[in-house]
């Protein structure tokens, strides 16, 4: 190994020696671990709507971004599509979630702004957050109260413009949900906005899979970010705005700007998903059910509190521990996984179950008699 890539060779070997080195593996194994949750992604009713937009001449890619030539019919058809579903103004379709947080929280919070957010709130904006010129707070995780009092001493230090309270409605390494109820409040109060990131609530809760802020969205100051590949199971982001700040991002926001717009086919995707939402509320009922059932048996057999949605940690603590309990349910042909720092918490290293409707009660039963076997084997 030459010298010019050895210091980054050496940063590998200290995360190895963490039990923090990552590498790709492929897809195998029953799936605990996917996002797709109401089983769209290989859905016969979502290939077919994209065959058929195919034969109908819908292009795979966009050739340009949405400011030159890649704006397509069906990007258009879409956002007013979905505008319409969730209640709002206006949508924009982003390439992904983590493009649509990082537009939003670099372009629309002004200097004289404040943003105040959750500390277990999404990288993505976590990066769109640290290319604002706003001044920006982290709040502790699901604290009301705290986010009230940050705008407060804000505006006693002197604090002129407006707080932008930015939070996940469903947290997607702990499951579990913000105090929406109580933020909307906080952000009429002092005049500001609320941005409310749905990926993990858009398709299973809410009126209609609307998602958790679905009683909220409409209003002038409630920003919410649908994201598309997860329980929609193609690919995208919707940013559900008033229609002023929707033209103020096509205008002003680089992510969207210079970027590539995206496949018009998977927009097309993307509208047929939305309407299995609505038409297929089977699929969420069924999805209850699963969680419920794994709530159950995590409850009773390790006394662990269910987080209430298809989300559930297992929180192991030791990074190197919780490696060798996933390896071991993976050689058993259960696809999970161990997540460990930085993308949650210091010491809270987990296997985190994703509940899918990729998995039936026999593969769920399987599923918590292997993990009971591998924390006993791999008890230290």
């Amino acid at each position: 190994m030459t010298a010019i890539v050895s210091d980054y060779a050496a940063t590998l070997e200290g995360l190895r020696r963490k039990a923090r080195l990552r590498s790709l593996v492929p897809q195998q194994g029953v799936d605990f671990t996917s996002n797709d949750f109401l089983a769209l992604a290989s859905a016969p009713r979502l290939k077919a709507a994209i065959m058929v937009a195919m034969e109908r001449g819908v292009p795979a890619g966009a050739g340009g971004s949405r400011l030159l030539r890649g704006n397509h019919p069906e990007h258009e058809a879409l956002e007013a599509e979905a505008a319409e579903f969730f209640g709002v103004e206006s949508v924009l379709y982003f390439g992904s979630g983590y493009a649509a947080n990082s537009a939003l929280f670099s372009t629309l919070p002004r200097r004289e702004d404040l943003i105040v957010y959750d500390a277990l709130i999404h990288a993505s904006a976590h990066e769109g957050i640290a290319a604002s010129k706003a001044a920006a707070v982290s709040i502790d995780h699901n604290d009301a109260n705290a986010f009230d009092e940050a705008i407060r001493n804000w505006r006693r230090n002197g604090g002129r413009g407006r707080p932008w309270i930015a939070v996940e409605s469903l947290y997607s390494m702990d499951g579990d949900r913000a105090p929406l109820a109580a933020l909307i409040d906080i952000a009429d109060r002092h005049d500001g906005f609320l941005v409310v990131d749905e990926a993990h609530a858009t398709g299973v809760f809410g009126a209609g899979g609307r998602g958790l802020a679905a009683g909220f969205e409409g209003r002038e100051n409630v920003l919410a970010l649908h994201t598309c590949g997860k329980a929609l199971g193609v690919s995208g982001a919707l940013l559900a705005v008033p229609r002023v700040l929707a033209d103020y991002l096509v205008n002003r926001a680089r992510a969207f700007i210079y970027s590539t717009a995206p496949s018009p086919l998977m927009a097309a995707g993307v509208r047929e998903a939305l309407r299995m939402v609505d038409d297929e509320p089977e699929r969420r009922e069924t999805l209850e059910r699963l969680v419920a059932s794994v709530g159950d048996g995590l409850k009773s057999r390790f006394g662990i509190q269910p987080s209430g949605s298809q989300i559930q940690p297992v929180i192991i603590g030791d990074n190197a521990r919780a490696v060798r309990i996933a390896e071991t349910l993976q050689a058993q042909g259960l696809d999970i996984r161990a997540i460990r720092p930085p993308t949650v918490p210091e010491g809270t290293a987990r296997l985190r179950l994703s509940i899918t409707l990729n998995v039936d009660p026999e593969q769920i039963a399987r599923m918590l008699d292997c993990l009971a076997a591998a924390m006993e084997e791999h008890r230290r």
